[in-house]
């Protein structure tokens, strides 16, 4: 036999051996597949051959097969979270309107004016709390949308601190509450949207109110360059205060959820705040709650 023949021969027997080994990996991985689509499991595509393009083509679809199972998981974790939103709404949103339902039934049997007047002003005030959380939700619902935007202008950040912190002088009053205030002087010039800055002081200070013991504190003072206030209150079970969780939806203290709040007003503070380009943080030492936001100040 010549050289010649003994060549064609080796790179026959060579290319059949080639062609039957990709044919093999080919079915493996066929099966493999087959196998990943019937169970619920993380394995991965593997290759037994030292061939560099069928390896990108396992690794290839190895990612194809992660990037699907986080898609899949991100799905369930979004369809819980919708299931756990909305017993969570309903829970809310039920409260007032059975509380209104009874008052009303109240009020339709009294007889006496006075206790009229009174089922009549408890129904406005559950109607207002209803109102409340009904346009929480709305602007919870537009700060998901990451299209959604702030307009910014110019506006003076201790004016509004100062202006929305003493429009709650009446539910200090009703609450016996009284504030300890150590605001700086001056102007401090930010760039953020006057509603929305009102819209999350109000939600920080309605927190304090809702959660916070007697003592609560609120300061103002420049940083660094940075306009910052300060809202501090005492806590009266801290160990049930899960910091990690304190500007999450609807997150609670109390998980009974006996409170007359949707849970969103920290989240929504957060959420707002951080569109405005401002940083919004909590922290917890000892018995004492302070939620911080901070502005860089415009020169």
């Amino acid at each position: 036999m010549s050289a010649w023949a003994i060549i064609a021969t080796a790179v026959a027997v060579i290319t059949i051996f080639i062609f039957f080994a990709y044919r093999r990996q080919v079915q493996k991985t066929c099966r493999q597949l087959a196998f990943l689509k019937n169970h619920q499991t993380n394995l991965r595509l593997t290759s037994d051959l030292p061939f560099h393009e069928l390896n990108e083509l396992v690794d290839g679809i190895n990612d194809i097969l992660d990037l699907s199972r986080e898609i899949k998981k991100t799905a369930q974790q979004s369809e819980d979270s919708l299931k756990e939103t909305i017993t969570n709404l309903s829970h809310d949103i039920r409260t007032p309107l059975t509380s209104m339902d009874g008052y009303f039934q109240l009020l339709t049997q009294s007889q006496s004016e006075e206790e009229r007047q009174h089922y009549i002003a408890v129904i406005q005030s559950r109607i207002v709390s209803l109102k409340d959380m009904l346009e929480e939700l709305f602007t919870y619902t537009k700060l998901q949308n990451e299209t959604y935007e702030l307009e910014i202008e110019p506006l003076d950040f201790g004016k509004s601190v100062f202006d929305t912190v003493f429009s709650f002088y009446d539910e200090f009053q009703r609450k016996g509450i009284e504030p300890q205030i150590d605001f700086c002087d001056g102007h401090l010039p930010i760039l953020g949207n006057p509603e929305a800055i009102r819209r999350a002081l109000q939600n920080i200070i309605k927190n304090a109110l809702e959660h916070g013991q007697k003592q609560i504190s609120f300061s103002l003072s420049v940083r660094d360059n940075q306009a910052v206030f300060c809202c501090r209150n005492d806590v009266k079970n801290p160990d049930e205060v899960d910091m990690s969780q304190v500007f999450s939806r609807f997150y609670k203290a109390d998980s009974a959820r006996s409170s007359a709040s949707t849970g969103l007003g920290l989240s929504i503070a957060k959420g707002l705040i951080d569109r405005m380009g401002g940083m919004i943080t909590a922290n917890l030492n000892g018995s004492t709650f302070c939620i911080e936001i901070c502005f860089p100040i415009q020169k």
